[in-house]
């Protein structure tokens, strides 16, 4: 019976991501890529001052800092798909799927810098400090529909924080099969150490993000970059053998562009989850002065997740021999590689490295798991009985085998696009507005724009930003209802 679930929903993900999500996510990022004036490239030197003059700012209280919501986003984008999952895009695809890895991530930062401005706008304080927000949020406010937002936030936290966490848990397990340690012990202090780390909240899983990410993006980056070096003279080959390859129509076996488009344009989507409505659930969380400073910085994790990291693994397979003659594919080319350019201890490191994209994945799935359980109800005892399941859905990922789950958690991930999208379309004028607001005060001379809600054409909803920033998260939140009555 399950293998014939298994195969049933297979079947549909594989038509309803080929012929629907795919074109409906690249049609978002051309749409607001022109309605915002390629804010995605005007912007960028602003992007990159947002995010170096973050880089180590402090909080207090409960309060996660704009850069601790990038690490958090980026804990979630980065897992072994960007080492696994260009191996086998560039295997399927050839060298051509990296060129439309990088065309999709440029149109997906647009819609990622929708969607994060938007979860900004309809953040929601918290008692104790901090903010919460998201997808289910501005739904749930902008749109005023409440089953919708009750709908992505139920189908937003199986996803995450049971489903995917499963995957990445099984993952880290095998991956420290390469040192010969069972995966009953090893499933058991992984699910221990995610549990010590969520039981802490929101505060304690960005700092820890804070931490891993950097770490761990560094180590990696560090590592292709010195493969690049070491052949420095293919790589002007290898960029031309992308470039070249993309707009081949003999590339992939033929079907004009078919597998390499395809095949680049899915690892782009996977890699970077702009428009899947997940990245909005952090971008949230930050202190910020004015909703477009976090739909800059979430923008610029776009290009780190793919234009970065993934970039990295594609140089690797492609630099180093033939990867068509070696008949690997996944880690395994990748381990494969390194192992013949940097000796026998190469795969232990990938392992190593997988690990760490893996437990960074854990904690920021988690993550938008709490912000949407919050969402739905206030009772403790839910948001404790959802950190017990992702404990132990910890641990039974780590040994079980993983096909249907991974079905079934494209499936959700395809309903969750539906619902993100199809809304943001509906209220990007809102963002636009922001974006607006706040390029005027840069270009009159202001370091730091504040954000003031009667710019906007529709203020129902927006129970933080009043008439003028307030920087202090630590003061109690109105409940929202009556805050939005009042406003």
């Amino acid at each position: 019976m399950e293998q014939i679930i298994n195969q049933a929903v297979s079947s549909f993900n594989m038509y309803l991501w080929n012929y629907l999500i795919i074109f409906i996510l690249i049609g978002a990022g051309i749409f607001f890529t022109i309605s915002t004036g390629a804010v995605q490239i005007r912007l960028f030197k602003e992007m990159v001052r947002l995010v170096t003059e973050g880089a180590g700012t402090g909080t207090h209280a409960n309060q996660v800092s704009s850069f601790q919501a990038l690490c958090v986003s980026t804990a979630s984008r980065v897992g072994v798909g960007n080492i696994a999952g260009i191996a086998i895009a560039v295997v399927l695809g050839g060298p051509g799927a990296i060129f439309w890895m990088w065309v999709i991530a440029l149109m997906g930062a647009a819609t990622s810098f929708i969607e994060c401005t938007l979860a900004q706008i309809y953040k929601e304080p918290l008692p104790q400090g901090g903010f919460y927000g998201g997808p289910a949020y501005y739904i749930r406010y902008g749109l005023n529909s409440k089953f919708l937002s009750v709908l992505f936030a139920i189908l937003i936290t199986i996803t995450f924080g049971w489903i995917y966490n499963s995957v990445q848990a099984n993952t880290l397990v095998a991956s420290l099969a390469t040192f010969g340690l069972d995966v009953y012990i090893t499933g058991a202090i992984t699910a221990a150490l995610t549990g010590l780390v969520i039981f802490g909240g929101i505060s304690r899983v960005a700092k820890a993000s804070e931490i891993i990410v950097p770490i761990m993006a560094l180590l990696y980056i560090g590592t292709a970059f010195f493969v690049v070096i070491m052949n420095i003279t293919q790589l002007p080959h290898v960029l031309w053998t992308i470039v070249s390859s993309a707009l081949d129509p003999y590339a992939a076996g033929g079907g004009f562009l078919g597998a390499t488009m395809m095949n680049g344009i899915k690892r782009g989507l996977f890699s970077n989850e702009a428009g899947e409505g997940s990245v909005p659930n952090a971008a949230a969380t930050a202190t910020a002065h004015h909703p477009v400073e976090q739909g800059l910085v979430q923008a610029f994790g776009v290009y780190l997740a793919t234009f970065v990291i993934c970039t990295a693994s594609a140089f690797i397979v492609l630099i180093i021999g033939d990867y068509s003659a070696t008949g690997l594919t996944g880690v395994a080319l990748v381990q494969h590689n390194l192992e013949q350019e940097l000796g026998f201890w190469a795969p232990y490191a990938v392992a190593l490295f997988i690990v760490l994209f893996s437990f960074s994945s854990l904690v920021g799935n988690y993550y938008y798991g709490e912000i949407n359980i919050n969402h739905l109800t206030d009772k403790r005892y839910v948001l404790h009985a959802f950190r017990i399941g992702v404990i132990a859905m910890t641990f039974i990922g780590s040994i079980a085998s993983l096909d249907l789950v991974w079905n079934l958690a494209d499936l959700f991930m395809a309903f969750l696009v539906l619902t993100n999208v199809s809304s943001i379309l509906r209220m990007g004028k809102t963002a636009k507005i922001a974006l607006q607001d706040y390029v005027a005060q840069r270009k009159a001379g202001v370091k730091t724009p504040i954000f003031n809600r009667k710019i906007l054409t529709e203020t129902y909803g927006i129970v933080w930003w009043g008439d003028g920033q307030v920087t202090d998260s630590s003061v109690p939140a109105t409940p929202v209802e009556e805050t939005i009555k009042r406003s």
